[in-house]
């Protein structure tokens, strides 16, 4: 066995491409050989449950610590404000400060600059973190294989990167960790993939596609994870202009899903489905699992 558990994340810069139902057919289809731990870190719109219909369970609750102000030792002086950089505080000469509760991140500058100790903390939920395990409708051996964790936000939130780091921090004595990241480059991305070994950036042949496939390889690059391209439904466009994008960067295409009508179909009643081309996927992350 080599890098255990190995990391493996499922990103894309672009929404909407296929990202969580790869990551799902996946952990699947791994699962019939490693135990598998599925994380959906898309926080902020998780969805893997429903496409496994897998049954939640919360495990925790995840928050953060929010500045309580007492006004008696309050010297109105305004460095709270100054030193909040998500404008949650708001100053008015000769006024208390202003809290905006929604728009704090916790991360305790103002409780630091604060020059006579006139705050402190209270705790605040910002989300939870859930646990799901396969219904009967998958076999014994995948039932037995499989975990998901799945991370949910609050909403109105200034930031959820919290949240992110709270699930994929659950500890499993797992072979294999697939992180299926929220789409995009954003913090909450940056957060999922740190760690990873191996990331798969999936995209579709479409010029939004190229667009986004471009700066999600960028930022995988300047995070040091070896990444592959997985071009998911070929054939709905022009599918060289991803593979240009894949001569221009030295990153191989790993995998060509073609579009799949039965997919959808299984997809929208919530059944077992394994994709055409997940074979390719496998065979890169179970090179890494032999290696020495």
């Amino acid at each position: 066995m080599g890098i255990k558990p190995l990391r493996v994340a499922i990103t894309g810069g672009k929404g909407g491409t296929g990202k969580s139902t790869i990551a799902c057919s996946l952990a699947l289809s791994l699962a019939e050989k490693f135990k598998v731990l599925l994380v959906d870190a898309d926080v902020e719109c998780p969805d893997d449950h429903i496409i496994l219909s897998v049954k939640r369970e919360k495990i925790k609750e995840v928050t953060i610590p929010v500045p309580s102000f007492d006004h008696t030792r309050c010297l109105m002086c305004g460095k709270c404000s100054e030193a909040c950089r998500e404008h949650a505080i708001v100053h008015v000469h000769g006024h208390y400060p202003i809290f905006i509760e929604d728009r704090c991140n916790g991360c305790g500058a103002c409780i630091l600059t604060c020059p006579n100790n006139a705050i402190g903390t209270s705790e605040k939920v910002i989300g939870s973190v859930y646990e799901g395990f396969l219904n009967e409708k998958y076999p014994k051996r995948l039932r037995e294989n499989f975990t998901l964790i799945s991370g949910e936000a609050e909403v109105n939130l200034a930031s959820t990167a919290a949240i992110v780091d709270a699930t994929i921090k659950n500890s499993h004595d797992v072979d294999i960790i697939i992180i299926d990241t929220a789409a995009g480059v954003h913090c909450n991305v940056i957060h999922a993939l740190i760690k990873s070994h191996i990331a798969f950036a999936i995209t579709e042949p479409t010029p939004l596609g190229v667009h986004d496939l471009k700066l999600i390889l960028k930022l995988l690059k300047k995070l040091g994870i070896d990444s592959n391209i997985v071009l998911n439904r070929a054939g709905i466009g022009d599918d060289n202009i991803i593979y240009n994008v894949s001569k221009e960067s030295g990153i191989p295409v790993a995998a060509e899903i073609p579009y799949s009508e039965t997919i959808l179909r299984a997809y929208s009643k919530g059944k077992p489905f394994k994709i055409q081309g997940i074979t390719d996927i496998m065979k890169v992350v179970e090179s890494l699992m032999v290696l020495t």
